[in-house]
């Protein structure tokens, strides 16, 4: 039974409706990427005008909870792949980390030949061989976001031996070749997809996505590997804690 909004209520009924909408999403009476009734179907469902119903909506929008799409109607808002400080893990250790299961499709792999840029990077001679590897990242059935890496072929003999279809990279590298990440330092930027980008991911082209660089190191400062990935803008977002230091 659909409850009845307090017209008497010293709060206003968007609010309310915003509030009862809101509950029901997160008890999961919609499941991410479900469509909401219409508008009009809300307004009768609750007795209050359509105004009063896009009001609601609205808010719920700017809470990126629902998200509305012109032409279509109101949905659900997918949940969001939130990270900021935070230990040095794989793309399949993260999604296992959210409940996700995850998966992986190789679009190219082999060896190639270090430009000066990759060289000054991974510590390398410019022309060293570099295991390079491309993978569509998947979380559940739904496209995440691409993601290359370059490996120096001399610390991980035959690594290309691996399915990495269904591997993860470091779990590889740590229990086959011994090898520890041990820190990185990743650079986050904003970019728009092309157009070959986008079909991978289901979007549309020059549609929104956080890139990414992360250069990882050994404990002994030994790079180790260079990640370069862009992921859905729609499912990723960065949290920092900020702190201001005590002015004495």
């Amino acid at each position: 039974m659909t409850p009845i909004l307090d017209k008497n209520s010293p709060v206003p009924l968007y609010y309310q409706l915003r509030t009862e909408l809101e509950g029901r999403i997160k008890r999961g009476d919609w499941k991410p990427s479900q469509q909401l009734p219409t508008e009009d179907e809300l307004a009768e469902s609750y007795g209050v005008s359509k105004a009063t119903v896009r009001q609601a909506l609205r808010d719920l929008a700017q809470a990126e909870l629902v998200r509305r799409e012109q032409g279509r109607g109101t949905f659900v808002a997918e949940t969001k792949i939130q990270f900021g400080p935070r230990r040095l893990a794989s793309f399949t250790e993260e999604m296992r980390d959210f409940g996700m299961r995850s998966s992986s499709k190789v679009l190219n792999q082999g060896v190639v030949q270090a430009d000066g840029s990759l060289a000054g990077k991974l510590n390398v001679a410019e022309g060293s061989d570099l295991y390079r590897i491309e993978r569509l990242r998947v979380a559940g059935d739904e496209p995440m976001g691409l993601q290359t890496v370059h490996v120096p072929c001399h610390v991980a003999p035959g690594l290309l031996e691996t399915d990495f279809a269904a591997a993860s990279l470091y779990e590889t590298l740590e229990k086959r070749f011994g090898l520890m990440p041990h820190h990185a330092l990743q650079t986050h930027f904003a970019l728009g997809l092309d157009r070959r980008q986008a079909d991978l991911l289901k979007v549309a082209e020059g549609f929104p996505a956080l890139g990414g660089e992360r250069l990882t190191f050994l404990r002994d400062g030994q790079p180790l590997e260079l990640t370069n990935s862009l992921m859905r803008g729609d499912r990723y977002q960065i949290q920092l804690k900020l702190e201001r230091p005590a002015i004495h």
